[in-house]
């Protein structure tokens, strides 16, 4: 199917299946689902009463209206996908968190299932597989966001001189890769900040192959993960990261 998708004032026209009800999901699948964040006050509501004590109670401590109608839109969205595949109420599922705080499915038979999720400026990427580790990370591209002092302080040096090499006219997009690649790659590992940015690299080059170029020097690493673009929308950037060298990505647009 194709859908007319918009953020804001930006709009494209991408294929992303949409499907309702139950999904089936191959061995080698990955799923990617897209949302948007900005919905009515209503469904706002409605939608927060899915949500278990301790994500309403999370959702409260956020400042601005925004950020918090955002933070339950994307918890939400997250529990009506996955009740998709464990045929559950969105409500009845149950999430577990690692010592680095990342989430995990805990309702009995369904270990399996692996996700990760991201978000910025109502954009939400939801990716689910089974069975080995998954990560995204999705990034609004604004060109005054690159800052080569940035790059010098997170990025490794290799990075920073193929950062530098570039015209100034592709350093916007190459940044982007880095950071989109780089944050994909510390969630499906799933160790938070005690994975320095400095001590792995990623490809950068636009238009090059997405992929994962050394980690604190372990080889086996690098053969471990494949790294994956993901055009998501004009003006976002996005990279999945999948512990599988065979897979197959899916792309979904959620529909309430």
């Amino acid at each position: 199917m194709i859908d007319q998708f918009m953020i804001g004032r930006d709009s494209i026209e991408q294929a992303w299946d949409a499907s309702k009800g139950r999904i089936a999901m191959g061995p080698d699948e990955v799923h990617v689902w897209r949302a948007i964040l900005d919905h009515p006050q209503s469904k706002v509501q409605e939608f927060f009463l899915t949500l278990a004590p301790d994500e309403r109670e999370r959702a409260g401590r956020f400042y601005f209206q925004k950020d918090r109608e955002h933070f339950i839109m994307a918890r939400a969205i997250l529990r009506a996908i996955l009740s998709r595949y464990l045929e559950l109420e969105a409500a009845d599922v149950r999430f577990g968190y690692s010592s680095y705080g990342k989430p995990f499915v805990t309702n009995k038979g369904c270990e399996d299932i692996r996700f990760n999720l991201s978000h910025s400026h109502g954009l939400v990427l939801v990716a689910v597989t089974r069975g080995c580790e998954v990560g995204i990370d999705v990034e609004q591209i604004r060109a005054e966001w690159m800052d080569l002092r940035l790059a010098e302080q997170f990025f490794s040096a290799s990075e920073v001189a193929g950062l530098r090499s570039l015209p100034a006219s592709r350093q916007v997009e190459a940044f982007f890769n880095c950071w989109t690649r780089k944050e994909a790659y510390i969630k499906a590992r799933g160790e938070g900040l005690s994975l320095p940015l400095d001590k792995f690299e990623v490809s950068i080059t636009p238009g090059g192959p997405p992929a994962l170029l050394r980690s604190a020097g372990d080889a086996k690493e690098v053969s471990r993960w494949s790294v994956i673009d993901l055009p998501v929308g004009a003006d976002f950037k996005a990279a999945l990261v999948i512990e599988r060298q065979s897979h197959e990505v899916r792309r979904v647009q959620w529909t309430d």
